[in-house]
């Protein structure tokens, strides 16, 4: 490592989210130095099909590359990391954009996360119950990368599947961008595409699901694996590192736990051989659109305007003022209070987990005549913390089935909300944590980076050495019972949607 008056080190992370590219310049102490940030496109030609550009999202990660490095001596900077969402990109044999949509247009050759296209396919596959189905919690999600082949197959045989010559997942799509390198990535491949680290692809399930073609030339298509980075053991202030969360959380949350041993859990994917954390098993859990739908419910409103109009004035985020506006109403009581009558089911995209049913809509109960600022403020405190409860339903399945978590890490987007942050630890009841750095998930790119240059020996010393904790966010136990009773209101409200639609399918 450089020492003394040798030049900083510094490394780029780059994290491609669902509506942005994000970059940061990080140096070896982990101290963001640089940050930027560009749009990038998204077409939503029918419902439930969602589709970017690879041209486009490459395009967006030169500009913010060339931002953040602006006045640094290039020779300087060690290593680059890459996050992003795992969308499926569609290249021809010579490496060129191909269709994903019936119109013939190859800028759009990503299948979004988020796109529910193939929900057809995705049943056919979970009905084959093929044992790799085990590793993805029973049943296969419609994000997943195969069920989205099959489509493509099925649906666009001639413009897209016969002249495809590479099926990537986003960030190995970029890496092979930075590198031209066409391995792919361990976590990706083991995480939606059903290889497996101990005993790689299974021959059979691609056969069953009728995807025989991609196992030719030794899957070719979709995946030779990269080096494989081999890690030591984490230090971890007196917890094992298995009983934390990771819980990243922006347009959609990620709930990522760790065991030593496999832990199958209904309706969370996994358990995934060294996909996170080399020699740990990594169950991931999710809630689809988390960030998006509070987006949606406070946009929809008919306060909204005025509410944009006052958070502008302020020189503040709507986000910011709905929190200023939510303690100035609270009066005597805890803010969380405040939705003692109004509760939320927020699966308007479908449940992911644990419950693994993409058929969920939302729900909102105790809606009152009146739609002023206050309703709006109330409305999106319901909302954040029917996020929580669905938070909490993923935990107390994953310990039922054998983990022990007692500490939640925070990063992504809606960390920075002070009162999503609080609304998780009172409703879980567990202590939040949270990074010294905010944009934690820019340096975790730019600790894979580091990590990549060799300036560290594992990815746990360029972690230790370039994150820090900031703060711990502690749950309010006096507000327990209350959070209790909506919990119970919160597992009611599903278990009646699913008694609606029996009835209404009935005789």
């Amino acid at each position: 490592m450089p020492g003394g008056n040798e030049p900083r080190s510094y490394y780029v992370g780059m994290d491609v989210g669902t509506g942005s590219v994000r970059a940061a310049l990080v140096d070896q102490r982990g101290t963001l130095l640089a940050f930027a940030d560009q749009p990038i496109n998204q077409w939503e030609p029918q419902f439930n099909h969602h589709e970017q550009s690879s041209e486009d999202i490459w395009a967006a990660c030169c500009v913010v590359s060339k931002k953040v490095v602006q006045g640094v001596n290039l020779h300087q900077i060690r290593g680059l990391g890459f996050d992003a969402t795992c969308s499926l990109v569609v290249l021809d044999k010579q490496f060129r954009p191909l269709p994903v949509n019936p119109e013939g247009d190859s800028r759009r050759n990503i299948i979004m996360w988020l796109d529910h296209r193939a929900v057809s396919q995705v049943h056919r596959i979970n009905e084959t119950k093929h044992s790799v189905l085990q590793y993805v919690g029973g049943v296969m999600s419609v994000e997943m990368q195969a069920p989205k082949l099959l489509w493509l197959k099925e649906n666009l045989r001639e413009t897209c599947w016969d002249k495809a010559g590479h099926f990537f997942d986003l960030p190995d799509f970029l890496s092979w961008k930075a590198t031209g390198v066409t391995a792919r990535s361990l976590c990706s491949l083991v995480c939606k595409w059903t290889y497996s680290a101990e005993k790689g692809w299974d021959d059979s399930f691609w056969k069953m699901v009728g995807l025989e073609d991609l196992v030719t030339d030794n899957y070719s298509k979709i995946g030779v694996i990269g080096a494989d980075v081999k890690g030591h053991g984490l230090a971890c202030e007196g917890q094992p590192v298995t009983s934390r969360l990771a819980v990243i959380c922006g347009t959609s949350s990620c709930h990522m736990g760790i065991s030593k041993n496999p832990i199958f859990v209904p309706g969370v994917w996994g358990p995934y051989f060294s996909a996170m954390v080399p020699g740990f098993w990594l169950n991931e859990g999710g809630q689809s659109v988390t960030g998006k739908l509070i987006d949606h419910m406070v946009q929809g409103h008919a306060a909204f305007p005025e509410l944009q109009a006052k958070a502008t004035a302020r020189g503040q985020s709507v986000y910011a003022y709905l929190n200023s506006h939510l303690d100035l109403i609270k009066k005597a009581q805890p803010v969380g209070f405040l939705t003692v009558d109004l509760h939320v089911w927020p699966d308007f995209h479908g449940n992911r987990s644990p419950l693994a049913d993409l058929t969920l809509k939302g729900m909102v109960t105790g809606l009152k005549l009146s739609q002023d600022l206050d309703d709006l403020a109330i409305l999106y405190l319901a909302t954040v913390q029917a996020i929580a409860f669905g938070t909490r339903l993923i935990i107390e399945a994953m310990e039922s089935a054998g983990h022990s978590i007692s500490t939640l890490f925070l990063c992504g987007g809606l960390s920075k909300n002070p009162l999503f942050v609080q609304m998780h630890a009172d409703i879980t009841g567990l202590p939040v944590v949270l990074s010294q750095e905010v944009e934690s998930v820019l340096v975790g790119a730019a600790v894979l980076g580091a990590c990549a240059s060799g300036d560290f020996a594992s990815v746990q010393e360029a972690m230790a050495k370039m994150s820090k904790v900031g703060k711990v966010v502690f749950p309010r136990h006096e507000d327990k019972r209350y959070y209790d009773k909506k919990y119970q209101v919160f597992l009611k409200l599903v278990e009646h949607q699913k008694e609606y639609a029996a009835i209404m399918k009935g005789d």
